[in-house]
């Protein structure tokens, strides 16, 4: 028997490779982590360092290898050197993992799209690859620039068009995040349908669910919210043009605006608030994590989903979409195809960048309580129904299952048998199969006087 063979024939180590973003920050990846373990796989992960984060951690059975990230890119140069440090480091701790427990499977998250050399050198030693199809990076590039003009914009882009091909190709298995991606990596890719499984980025709503705020929102406020990453494509400028539309221009000086997230427009965000006025009424947090989150979204009126329509946005699942319904919060969206996928007739939906449209609908939910119950309500029936993470676990185990060879019965997502009433910090759930309670919470959004 090989060396190979016997691995798998034991446990297989799988190594998750992240830039984007810090785990367990990354709530997707750390969702994916935690089915692995559930099912018996060993799991560690190489990604950049948070602020305060250690260089090595283990946290709920995974090894998480950390690296101080690049400073941040400024052009194309920039972003080269960001990826090539990234590459380099993440090379040098995916040693450091080997020598730790040898791995059998990478799985590589993008953006980028250049971890599939990684994968390959490492192939020669038996490691198989699966690629979590995260961004569209050749549509994120037309999002931030328009299409390429001239010579240097169309090589940038034929680059990154390569580099996508390559990663598709190098991969023994492709996750895409919705079917719009899938049919990028079949069509675009060259991948077999077969070879390709849709993995949505679902919340487990069990967890992610209204909870009692301990510190609402003033009783005759209304509080908007909007949670996510804060760059060029992701729109939030206009969020702080609605709420300049709705108080300045309209006279809802109760309404206030709280925006959970960090990126590399936060700063210039702050600057526009101050500009436009705003700082009495808009809140940035920064970086936030899943206990924040609860707070702010179980005390928030609305949701806000900003993103412009772009060849990018309008393919994407924005997760935000889905947390928000989690926390059956009424929210208001510009009008892209995977939103509508994820929300269906629980969110309003406006043309995009019709910033008066955007007011209007804020305005409807702000004087239509009862409008803000139902699509609150419709909203965290279709997550939990259909949206909910544990079957995405399934499917998301399943590849891994078919690659190794490797599997081991029992659910990715464990049930719990008992009744959950209150979070891990004591926190107490809104009891959503109360009616009338429930009913009573969307409109005031704190526990019961």
């Amino acid at each position: 028997m090989t060396d190979t063979t016997t691995r798998r024939s034991q446990a297989p180590h799988v190594l998750i490779i992240v830039q984007n973003l810090p785990v367990p920050l990354d709530r997707r990846v750390w969702l994916e982590c935690q089915a692995l373990v559930a099912r018996g796989y060993h799991v560690s992960v190489i990604c950049p360092k948070g602020p305060g984060d250690p260089a090595r951690q283990h946290l709920d059975g995974v090894d998480i290898y950390k690296y101080a990230p690049a400073p941040e890119a400024d052009g194309f140069l920039g972003f080269a050197w960001e990826f090539a440090f990234s590459w380099v480091r993440t090379a040098s701790l995916s040693l450091k993992a080997w020598r730790h427990r040898r791995f059998d499977i990478i799985q590589a998250c993008n953006p980028p799209d250049t971890y599939w050399l990684l994968a390959l050198l490492w192939r020669a030693r038996g490691v198989r690859f699966v690629f979590d199809h995260h961004d569209l990076n050749p549509e994120l590039f037309i999002s931030r620039f328009g299409r390429p003009r001239g010579l240097a914009q169309r090589l940038e882009y034929l680059g990154l068009r390569w580099l996508e091909r390559r990663t598709f190709r190098t991969a023994d298995r492709v996750i895409s995040t919705n079917e719009s991606y899938k049919a990028i990596a079949v069509n675009r890719g060259g991948r077999r349908p077969g070879h390709v499984t849709v993995v949505r980025s679902g919340p487990d709503t069990r967890r992610m669910r209204p909870i009692y705020p301990e510190n609402p929102r003033p009783a005759d406020g209304i509080e908007l919210a909007y949670l996510g990453i804060m760059g060029p494509q992701d729109g939030v400028d206009q969020v702080l043009l609605v709420v300049e539309e709705l108080v300045h221009k309209r006279g809802r000086t109760t309404v206030t605006a709280t925006l959970l997230g960090f990126g590399d427009c936060l700063e210039d965000l702050k600057a526009q608030s101050t500009q436009l006025g705003l700082d009495d009424h808009v809140t940035f947090t920064g970086r936030v994590d899943r206990v924040a989150i609860a707070e702010y979204l179980s005390r928030a009126d609305i949701g806000l989903c900003p993103d412009l329509k772009t060849p990018l946005n309008d393919l994407s699942t924005m997760n935000k979409t889905m947390e928000y319904m989690a926390y059956a919060l009424p929210s208001v969206s510009f009008d892209l195809t995977e939103t509508r996928v994820s929300g269906e007739d629980s969110l309003l939906y406006v043309p995009s960048g019709d910033i008066a449209a955007f007011a209007d609908a804020v305005e409807r939910l702000i004087d239509d309580p009862d409008l803000r119950i139902e699509l609150g309500t419709r909203g965290r029936e279709r997550v939990a129904s259909e949206l909910d993470w544990r079957p995405q676990a399934e499917s998301y185990v399943a590849v891994f299952d078919e690659v190794s060879g490797f599997s081991r019965p029992g659910p990715a997502v464990p049930e719990d048998s008992s009744v959950m009433t209150e979070d891990a910090q004591g926190r107490r759930y809104v009891d959503l199969d109360d009616t009338e309670e429930f009913g009573r919470y969307l409109l005031e959004r704190r526990a019961p006087q």
